[in-house]
């Protein structure tokens, strides 16, 4: 279990709502163990997102010290490589696709060559437009291929017992 990971903050909120940290300390104190250790980021710009949508999680998350990346002219470059390949011309973003957000995310993911964690819905049937494309599918273009699961996944994967 040497793989770094970084999150989007649809897996934080997801996380965060879902395994109350009063209900299941075992899991968050092993979440905290894997940010102190270093293996577990999240892109500023998701940071921020989960700050604002959840102060308690941010505040959490603060408090943990997770390493939050920050945006790099590397980063927006790939930024743009990712929206060529996805059709979206200037911010003209489709409303159910990924959004500006969502691609500085992923392209943290590629240049940071991480693991993505993300619980946007996986679509079981993908749209004939790229535009429309949700972070899982953008991830699993052969032309982006970034790893990416969700937080049940992660968990899955680690092979960690919360008892």
């Amino acid at each position: 279990w040497k793989t770094m990971f970084t999150f989007d903050a649809s897996s934080l909120l997801y996380a965060w709502d879902n395994y109350p940290i009063k209900h299941f300390p075992p899991l968050w104190g092993w979440f905290a163990g894997e940010i102190r250790d270093g293996h577990f980021s999240a892109p500023k710009i998701a940071y921020d997102e989960t700050l604002q949508k959840s102060p308690e999680c941010g505040e959490w998350l603060r408090e943990q010290n997770i390493k939050k990346l920050p945006l790099t002219s590397e980063i927006l470059l790939q930024a743009i490589e990712i929206k060529g390949t996805l059709g979206i011309i200037e911010d003209k973003y489709h409303a159910k696709g990924v959004g500006e957000n969502d691609i500085l995310i992923i392209a943290t993911a590629r240049i940071h060559g991480l693991t993505l964690i993300s619980d946007e819905a996986k679509q079981t049937k993908l749209p004939n437009d790229k535009a429309k494309y949700k972070i899982p599918a953008v991830c699993h273009l052969p032309e982006i291929d970034v790893p990416c699961m969700n937080f049940l996944e992660l968990i899955k994967h680690s092979g960690a017992i919360f008892e």
